[in-house]
């Protein structure tokens, strides 16, 4: 390449030779330009490559009445969605998005105080974490199938019911690992190996099957009698929860008559409890959607704050299930029995055995008879649209 001088520069060429003086050259800059323009040309996407096609939305009176619910008017799905518009739909702004993130990002945090647990713990040998080990195991379980059950309940009436089913189980199976370690770690001390101390985990297996059962029955009624299955479905899940929160109901009764102990862990069971009362009366009553409908079908309403405020109640729960494990651990090694495999692994494995048999028992009549729980024809042909 050769060098021109410019006017009133001398005949002598630069004396160092580097490649960056070529940009400085009055004819390598125009080269040089030329070429980034090739280059960008050469490497440029095509347009279909860019263009990303979310599902179409749908308001209530385009879908069937399997689908649809009180007070939310739009921002629907597909009936008949595929499993990839599913996943597509969670990052998309539909009634469904902030339901499936308030379950899935929790997720993740119960792993990371899992695993934070794991590094400080024995939990392979030392049965009196066991307990724990249960508890932990299964509030990470129930927020991940909450949310794939909201991410995936679109594909058909039939998925639909069977993805609440496994909800419904992972969340029976939540309370009793609630039960094992209240059980273990909460029991008033002077209940500790008493008749209800000693049976209280077998009492909570037959819990969980009674809840899963119910709370699966009760979706075969939301058509003909959607109030006679709301008050089933509430009470499946509120019957377990008083069960499981006797232990506690007690010490609180203890401490308002002055004889608290162990006083550490009660703050965040009262906050436990306040949230899970907040839980029920949100999925019980609707609220706000049911006072102003369509005003929240995206952001705000009842479920959302539903699993909001059962997520900030099971972290309160947990803290206390800690504090109570630390503070009473020399004292309930010293006069209660010690966790065995039966009363708590084993416990769970035989009740994820019986749950799973449940949940097959009442899919099988939708697997059957596919078109058993649709009850009204499906929308119009799906349409795309190129965001």
């Amino acid at each position: 390449m050769q060098w021109e001088p410019g006017p009133g520069e001398g005949a002598q060429a630069p004396a160092f030779d580097c490649p960056v003086w070529c940009v400085l050259c009055r004819g390598c800059r125009a080269r040089l330009r030329e070429a980034c323009q090739r280059g960008r040309g050469a490497i440029r996407l095509p347009t279909d490559m860019l263009s990303i096609k979310l599902p179409q939305l749908f308001d209530i009176h385009q879908v069937p009445k399997v689908f649809r619910e009180d007070g939310i008017i739009s921002g629907y799905r597909h009936p008949q969605s595929s499993a990839l518009d599913c996943i597509l739909s969670s990052f998309q702004m539909t009634n469904e998005t902030v339901n499936i993130w308030t379950h899935f990002l929790p997720t993740w945090y119960f792993l990371w105080r899992f695993s934070v647990l794991c590094s400080t713990l024995n939990f392979l040998s030392e049965s009196y974490t066991w307990p724990l080990l249960v508890y932990m195991l299964l509030i990470c379980v129930y927020p991940f199938t909450s949310s794939c059950a909201h991410t995936f309940s679109t594909m058909s009436p039939e998925a639909r019911h069977i993805c609440y089913f496994f909800d419904y189980g992972a969340l029976s199976l939540y309370s009793l690992g609630c039960a094992i370690t209240y059980g273990s770690y909460v029991m008033p001390d002077c209940w500790v190996n008493s008749w209800l101390h000693q049976h209280f985990v077998p009492i909570a297996i037959c819990n969980t099957l009674f809840c899963t059962s119910l709370s699966c029955y009760s979706r075969f009624l939301e058509m003909q009698f959607p109030h006679r299955s709301k008050v089933l479905r509430t009470g499946a899940f509120v019957f377990p929860f008083i069960f499981d929160n006797i232990p506690l109901f007690y010490r609180l009764l203890l401490c308002c008559r002055g004889s608290c102990c162990h006083s550490e862990a009660l703050p965040s069971h009262c906050y436990h409890l306040l949230f899970a009362f907040l839980t029920c009366f949100l999925f019980a009553s609707h609220l706000p959607e049911r006072l102003a409908p369509g005003r929240f079908d995206y952001f705000g309403h009842s479920h959302q704050l539903f699993h909001i405020c059962a997520v900030v109640g099971t972290h309160f729960q947990m803290e206390a299930v800690l504090a109570d494990m630390t503070s009473r651990r020399a004292w309930l090694i010293a006069q209660a029995a010690v966790p065995s495999f039966l009363s708590t692994l084993g416990a769970l494995a035989l009740s994820i055995i019986l749950n799973l048999g449940i949940i097959g028992i009442f899919s099988a009549p939708l697997l059957w008879n596919p078109h058993h729980s649709a009850n009204h024809p499906l929308t119009p042909p799906v349409k795309r649209k190129q965001l």
